[in-house]
């Protein structure tokens, strides 16, 4: 499984609830954590969290919220932040034009920078993309068509069309727990659909605690419940779904081992 958890923790004060965290984690059988980076600037904090735990890896970049104030972060920095045995992954990074907190311009120069350090590092690309479809299929395919890279469309709250046409550049689709929503029957239509293969589960923690914990903090121990969903969407055991999705997990986080 693939369990992304937003560092809101303010490390090591926090440290005592980080280990409880991680612990019901492992006692839910949850085998690995990704701890997300929101900021190249800040990439200590995640990184501190990673190092604390054997099970728990980071990934570095700029959200797409906060492209505007990252703007000046060079290739060979975030090439640098992820020279880290720890770091797994690259981002998030992508577009999102339902808050528009940063300029578009922005967000999608930040998004083409983060393929270029995903390109070049062989990490994969944790995608954020939100109400901005047709933007990041546009840049995922304008830039698989200069070179191969591999990612994730993580948190997936997006259209089928987008789905497929990341599938088709060789994308994984991960899915939090919306997917346990009553609205989330889209979500789990198109769960369906999509290639075994290419199908990721995870928390978004601390936001979208699957039902029944839907308005609490959400953490990792949490994630088998989206799991077992999307097991039943797709008519498997939650043992075949729990296989299946820690294969594509190590398969595309090759590095996490």
């Amino acid at each position: 499984m693939i369990v992304d958890s937003h560092c809101h923790l303010d490390f090591p004060d926090f440290a005592a609830e980080l280990d409880a965290v991680v612990a019901r984690a492992r006692a839910a059988g949850v085998g690995r954590l990704v701890t997300i980076g929101t900021r190249v600037r800040r990439s200590a904090q995640v990184r501190a969290i990673a190092e604390r735990f054997d099970d728990v890896f980071c990934s570095v970049g700029t959200h797409p919220h906060n492209a505007g104030e990252e703007a000046d972060v060079t290739l060979e920095e975030l090439l640098a932040e992820a020279d880290h045995a720890k770091v797994v992954a690259i981002g998030e990074a992508g577009l999102d034009y339902h808050y528009d907190t940063a300029p578009r311009d922005a967000q999608a120069a930040s998004f083409r920078l983060h393929i270029a350090a995903a390109r070049q590092t062989g990490l994969p690309l944790v995608i954020h993309a939100r109400d901005a479809d047709e933007d990041v299929a546009a840049i995922l395919e304008e830039e698989s068509a200069k070179g191969a890279f591999s990612f994730v469309l993580h948190c997936f709250t997006a259209s089928e069309a987008l789905a497929r046409r990341a599938v088709a550049l060789g994308g994984y689709v991960s899915f939090s727990g919306i997917l346990t929503f009553k609205s989330g029957a889209p979500l789990r239509d198109i769960a369906a659909s999509l290639p075994a293969e290419r199908l990721l589960v995870e928390t978004d923690a601390p936001y979208l605690a699957p039902n029944p914990w839907r308005g609490k903090r959400n953490e990792p121990s949490y994630v088998v419940e989206t799991a077992r969903i999307l097991a039943e969407a797709r008519g498997v055991s939650p043992e075949e779904m729990a296989a299946l999705t820690t294969g594509n997990f190590f398969r595309l986080f090759s590095r996490a081992h």
